[in-house]
């Protein structure tokens, strides 16, 4: 990944996904907005107790940073759902949406959708076939993993647009990395089939597990890109649960131009 620097406001890009026309991504951090502590500065999530002015000034000021288009929003819970957005889906006039329902996963092939999740520690995985010109974006924490539902999404796209996983790009935004992702009760929390990703006595490399289910999915090893950037280890970056509890939560998304 590198950085970018924008009307002020500071963001990542990785380089793999750039080299593609017709394609739009950035992973936020949480610099450059207006939250104060402890959800300092720039925190795009409603469901945190941040102030609500400082919230719809950061969300502004991030869309406009990255371009404008119509920023999609849902209600993520550690589940399995998956929202298909298509061009009867949403309000055109709005360009901040969130979902009436929840989902863990967003999939659309409609231009100017950003479709945003939201994370403290959890994967956002950004997915995308050249081809079809369909793009996904997957809220992927632990409970995401021991469901999989990384290979749900891929199934999804596969399905309902014809994409081929063997063409699919997958980027793995910051998150909770193997040095961090301590789990003492492990073995009434993760099953059995995963414990093969165990570091040590009771940490998982999910970036690993990621990759594997993924590629287990159809796609090609190359093709899964991953920040190597543990958000526990660096928190003057990006915002952790674990590192301090009551906090706020960076956005990755992506789209189609």
């Amino acid at each position: 990944m590198h950085l970018v620097t924008r009307q002020c406001v500071r963001f990542f890009q990785f380089s793999a996904l750039n080299g593609f026309p017709g394609l739009t991504h950035a992973v936020g951090c949480r610099l450059d907005g207006t939250s104060k502590p402890p959800y300092d500065s720039m925190n795009l999530s409603q469901g945190v107790g941040d102030n609500t002015d400082s919230l719809v000034a950061n969300r502004n000021r991030w869309l406009q940073a990255t371009g404008g288009g119509v920023h999609v929003y849902t209600r993520q819970n550690h589940g399995t759902t998956i929202r298909i957005i298509k061009r009867d889906s949403f309000d055109a006039f709005e360009k901040i949406q969130t979902g009436s329902e929840s989902a863990d996963a967003l999939i659309s092939d409609v231009p100017q959708v950003r479709l945003s999740i939201l994370t403290a520690d959890c994967q956002a995985v950004m997915l995308f076939d050249p081809e079809k010109r369909v793009v996904a974006n997957v809220h992927c924490g632990w409970r995401g993993s021991v469901a999989n539902i990384l290979g749900r999404v891929v199934s999804r796209m596969t399905r309902e647009f014809h994409c081929n996983p063997h063409r699919i790009i997958a980027a793995i935004a910051p998150s909770l990395g193997p040095c961090c992702a301590e789990f003492i009760d492990y073995k009434s929390e993760i099953p059995r089939y995963l414990w093969p990703f165990r570091v040590g006595s009771n940490h998982f490399d999910f970036w690993r597990i990621s990759q594997h289910q993924l590629v287990e999915a159809g796609l090609l090893e190359g093709r899964v890109y991953n920040s190597g950037i543990c958000t526990r280890c660096n928190p003057h970056l990006f915002f952790s649960y674990r590192a301090e509890r009551e906090t706020g939560r960076f956005v990755s998304f992506i789209a189609l131009c």
